[in-house]
């Protein structure tokens, strides 16, 4: 990436990116969800949600890698000569690591993750593979790498939120929204499936919240981003759609949320960073796009590869039309994948532009 770093060498700092799963934004009371999925991060200060994000991918093995890296819909085949966000922070002089909740999948996330210099696929730590750790053993490894004390670092987070089964992703007493059993993939209990994924967000709520009290005890400079890879289906409408990964993508898949969050010491030394995100809240904004870009700069790391135009904490943020990675790895419009009049109904609703 020839990066460099342009934050003062003395001043200490850590950032970290955390990778949802399956998160879609329409169950998120920061984007004005009926239901309380988000009661600790509304208080929190030093945080911006953007409201019209749209992933270019309704796929894991296929949406993370681009998250991890400048690839996007439009340059996805060049994966094959990339590396990723965490050798760019590597090469600015950051101390850097990637937990993940995600076993080995044989893809593109696997070799980005091992870039770091410390890496552990939590899953892969037991023989056992019906192991189901919680998202909050991610922030046991976040706490031991962060009493390591080094000047710079960065700590890249793939959790496990929400994908189904949703009644796996957080504690019986941890359950808010009742009855959240039995969650069998059927219609008729499409009530019940609301419930244990709304629970699953509010877990997510509990997860993020508890991270950012543990940067900002840090007392430096710190920053996290936060985004999902896709959203999910679960019976929306009469289509009967569930779950995701679909050939074509529903809007349920694909509008997924987008969080910023500064520190109280980020915020007083780079105030202009927080205005440009308030500034592009409203805007469009590809996640598959804009969380590579957004993250350097938020870390002050420069390279050629960065584009602040594609970053939401720029005065140059410019919005793109909107695209979708096909099964060909082909770049589209929403209106060329197939997408139902459902699907660009709930777009209009959202405010969030297509052509």
């Amino acid at each position: 990436f020839h990066a460099q770093a342009t934050h003062p060498e003395e001043k200490q700092e850590v950032y970290v990116m955390v990778v949802g799963e399956t998160s879609r934004a329409l169950n998120w009371q920061l984007y004005g969800y009926e239901r309380e999925t988000n009661p600790l991060l509304v208080q929190h200060s030093g945080l911006v949600a953007f409201p019209k994000v749209l992933t270019e991918s309704n796929t894991t093995h296929k949406s993370v890698p681009m998250l991890l890296s400048d690839v996007t819909a439009c340059s996805y085949d060049s994966i094959y000569h990339r590396k990723g966000i965490i050798t760019a922070f590597k090469e600015a002089g950051f101390r850097t690591a990637f937990f993940s909740n995600q076993r080995f999948n044989h893809s593109f996330i696997d070799f980005f993750g091992r870039e770091a210099d410390t890496f552990d696929f939590i899953k892969e730590d037991s023989l056992d593979f019906s192991y189901n750790p919680s998202d909050n053993e991610l922030l046991k490894l976040v706490e031991q790498e962060l009493a390591k004390g080094a000047k710079k670092q960065f700590i890249v987070l793939h959790t496990y939120g929400s994908h189904f089964n949703y009644r796996e992703r957080y504690p019986s007493d941890n359950a808010y929204f009742l009855p959240d059993f039995p969650v069998d993939a059927e219609v008729k209990y499409k009530d019940n499936l609301v419930n244990a994924y709304d629970n699953s967000i509010r877990y997510t709520d509990d997860f993020l919240a508890r991270l950012i009290e543990m940067l900002q005890e840090q007392n430096v400079d710190a920053a996290m981003l936060y985004t999902s890879d896709h959203g999910e289906d679960i019976f929306d409408d009469n289509r009967r759609l569930f779950l995701h990964a679909s050939p074509v993508p529903s809007y349920y898949q694909i509008h997924v949320p987008f969080l910023v969050w500064m520190s109280d010491g980020y915020r007083r030394h780079y105030p202009v960073l927080l205005r440009n995100a308030e500034a592009n809240k409203q805007k469009n904004i590809s996640s598959s796009a804009s969380f590579f870009q957004t993250m350097l700069e938020l870390g002050g790391v420069e390279t050629p590869y960065r584009n602040d135009s594609l970053s939401v904490t720029s005065a140059l943020y410019s919005e793109k039309p909107g695209v979708y990675l096909n099964d060909h790895n082909e770049a589209r419009s929403l209106n060329e994948i197939g997408m139902g009049e459902e699907d660009f109904e709930m777009l209009q609703q959202k405010g969030i532009l297509y052509r």
